[in-house]
């Protein structure tokens, strides 16, 4: 196991090298709303069939991306072991420029019939792959570029600069959607949202070849070794994830939750989603802050265990008072408490994985949790919704997630010493 007492950690890295290294994480964030908010328009245009057919198919299209994710974290996360953090962050960059521009420039379906599609799901697997194998590269760096002590709030950054894509996503959709008209915004809004998040690619590319290897020499040649011994924190680290993993998705649910469970109106929706974006991004740096004070376990524990008590009875409130005001309010307390807890929690497993196998261990669990608890966690949520009939369905599937979650953090070592005791 790593210390930070111990590890050998580099000067501290200058703002650019951050900034490049965290644009992958909202650039991962920001395809994905961008996708979901378009997924109308990419249908029409890139899909056969009527306007529920060509859905379906966008749908299935944009969910393709999710299985290659896992190939990619182990692929580009093993090469992040052997040959260093840098090479394989410019190679994942690279790649998600490729599934950005690639499905912006596609071809209608009238203009070229089924190669449209074909195309498109090619695109989708590249861009899950580059987005599998980011995240591994990526955390594993800002752990090991990291001052003394700081390493929960670097981190943080990588939850951080995620949610800040949530948040740029809606924006431009929100602005293409009021500025263009809609036969406009139908045409090619979608493939304008997709080339201005690509347009960050070349210069993310451009300062990521001026960053510092942080890999230890030694990590790089005995990556090959035996993966036996970090077998149990990677299947503890899989249910803390997916816990993680599950409690954000069904937030992101806020917005079909509240217009077709609440019946609200789609403007009040959206009103819950920024609320969730912003209490996210400045939840994310605090929990990081809190997390080098206090030790990673303690900061877990308290929002965790709130959101475990609570979860249900917020629902409650909510779908018994169906007002903005209530809306707002709930969607801020559920994304505290999950924000404080699950960020604390990604830098728990982070750092109990050896350098040798960091990014490559570190990416696929990322990337099977995000694969099979974030694929299914909204449509799960729907169904549960209309089995039980129960507007509280939510707030249950969360609560028993998160319980897992935690008993599991119990079985990972905590290998940083907090700067303060409480």
């Amino acid at each position: 196991m790593t210390s930070e007492a111990s590890a050998a950690v580099p000067p501290p890295p200058r703002p650019r090298q951050i900034a490049a290294v965290v644009a992958g994480n909202a650039l991962e964030f920001y395809d994905f709303v961008t996708y979901s908010f378009f997924a109308v328009q990419i249908g029409r245009t890139l899909f056969p069939g009527d306007a529920d057919q060509s859905l379906m198919l966008s749908l299935g299209t944009f969910g393709i991306g999710f299985l290659s994710r896992p190939l990619g974290g182990l692929v580009i996360g093993r090469y992040a072991d052997r040959r260093g953090r840098k090479p394989a962050m410019i190679l994942s960059f690279a790649l998600m420029g490729i599934g950005l521009v690639g499905l912006a420039l596609t071809p209608s379906y009238a203009a070229i019939g089924m190669a449209a599609p074909a195309l498109a799901v090619t695109f989708r697997l590249i861009q899950g792959f580059a987005l599998g194998g980011e995240v591994g590269p990526n955390t594993a760096w800002l752990l090991e570029a990291a001052p003394p002590g700081r390493r929960g709030l670097f981190v943080s950054l990588h939850a951080a600069t995620a949610d800040a894509g949530v948040l740029i996503a809606g924006l431009v959709g929100f602005l293409l959607s009021t500025t263009l008209a809609p036969a406009t915004f139908d045409a090619w809004g979608w493939r304008a949202a997709f080339l201005l998040g690509a347009a960050i690619v070349p210069f993310g590319l451009a300062l990521r070849r001026t960053l510092d290897e942080t890999l230890p020499p030694a990590a790089g040649e005995v990556a090959s070794g035996p993966l036996r011994p970090v077998l149990a924190t990677a299947a503890a680290g899989m249910i803390v994830l997916g816990a993680a993993t599950i409690a954000n998705y069904t937030l992101q649910y806020v917005t079909t939750y509240a217009q077709t469970t609440l019946h609200m109106a789609v403007n009040v929706a959206f009103g819950a989603t920024l609320v969730l974006g912003v209490v996210s991004v400045l939840c994310d740096l605090a929990a990081g802050w809190l997390a080098d004070r206090f030790g990673r376990k303690r900061t877990i524990l308290l929002p965790w265990l709130a959101l475990i008590v609570l979860a249900v009875p917020a629902y409650l409130f909510v779908s018994a008072l169906r007002t903005p005001t209530a809306l707002f309010a709930t969607t801020a307390f559920l994304s505290l408490v999950h924000i404080l807890g699950s960020t604390p929690a990604m830098l728990l497993v982070l750092e109990a994985i050896p350098a040798r196998v960091r990014a490559g261990a570190m990416g696929l669990i990322y990337a099977c949790a995000i694969s099979i608890f974030g694929g299914s966690a909204q449509p799960l949520i729907r169904k549960l919704i209309e089995w039980t009939g129960s507007p509280l369905a939510p707030g249950w599937y969360m609560s028993a997630a998160v319980a897992c979650g935690l008993a599991a953090t119990f079985a990972i070592r905590e290998s940083a010493r907090p700067s303060r005791s409480l």
